[in-house]
């Protein structure tokens, strides 16, 4: 039952209708739990209260449904912008954002011209953008894009990788050259097993398998996960192999697990929190509620309280 909630959730993330219907629904039924608000301004007043507990974050402004150049151009005014707000709030944040919103599935030479104007504004700041990983009609060439955007741009840009596909070792050798910051994650989107890892037990172990290569690299790790077991053995790893708490960093969901993401920043660590905000925000909404259908029944809950 669990399993058909979760597939049919990640079905209907990717739901046109239902995404323009959620946007007349607004915030108010449980999505306000992971999403900062619909404005950049209400984004920021996220991160700094974040930041009064020594938690840092990387802001990401959804847009998942873009079908024309105005659309991507519109989102990548927006990344600029919220480049702007960061810079002139002095908060501490930086930046999230996907290829697909800023018009890869329009053309690989929109998206570029985006991404340049967006990296142009950041290395002016002195602040990082870090390019999610998406579904795997998209892997490849997110890949390539990276590799081009990291000679121009170097530390300024980073990507993400995702533990539950097969080819994710392989990447993680290939991307070695570039001593990548990377943000390692299990992964989010529904697969087919030709490509991807059908098996939980199969995606945590290569999820630990390569954290360490990484680490071992000697390259930088933003380790994204919400699972205790993992973050103890992280701990654990980095104390016996001497890597310095400098080369990598814990990330997680805004609003989920709030008081370990506290503990973790007592204790001295760097957190880091990923905060979305902005209208379109149903497909990242839909997709927190399949990776734990149980979240269903906060979001119940929410729609009848007065």
């Amino acid at each position: 039952m669990e399993q058909l909630m979760r597939n049919t959730l990640l079905y209907l993330s990717k739901n046109r209708a239902a995404n323009n219907a959620a946007k007349k629904w607004g915030l108010r039924f449980g999505a306000s739990r992971f999403v900062a608000g619909e404005t950049i301004q209400s984004a920021i007043d996220a991160v700094r209260q974040l930041n009064k507990q020594g938690i840092v974050a990387t802001l990401d402004h959804l847009g998942e449904f873009v079908f024309s150049e105005e659309e991507a151009i519109e989102s990548a005014e927006y990344c600029i912008r919220t480049l702007d707000a960061i810079h002139e709030s002095g908060v501490q944040s930086n930046l999230s954002l996907k290829m697909t919103q800023l018009g890869l599935d329009i053309s690989k030479e929109l998206c570029m011209n985006n991404m340049r104007r967006i990296l142009d504004r950041a290395k002016q700041y002195g602040n990082f953008v870090r390019i999610d990983m998406e579904d795997y009609a998209h892997n490849e060439i997110t890949m390539e894009i990276f590799k081009e955007l990291r000679r121009e741009y170097g530390e300024t840009v980073g990507l993400v990788l995702q533990a539950y596909l097969y080819k994710v070792e392989s990447d993680l050798d290939d991307l070695n050259q570039f001593k990548p910051n990377l943000r390692l994650v299990k992964g989010a989107y529904k697969e087919s097993p030709e490509v991807a890892f059908p098996n939980k037990e199969d995606v945590d172990r290569n999820f630990i398998k390569i954290i360490e290569k990484h680490l071992l690299y000697g390259n930088y790790a933003a380790i994204a996960t919400h699972d205790e077991k993992i973050i103890e053995h992280v701990k654990k790893f980095v104390k016996e192999h001497n890597i310095p708490n400098s080369q990598f960093e814990f990330q997680m969901l805004y609003g989920i697990r709030v008081q370990l993401q506290q503990q973790l920043a007592k204790e001295g660590y760097t957190m880091r929190v990923y905060i979305p905000y902005g209208t379109d925000w149903y497909g990242y909404f839909m997709r927190r509620l399949a990776e734990r259908p149980a979240n269903v029944a906060f979001v119940l809950k929410s729609m009848f309280k007065k």
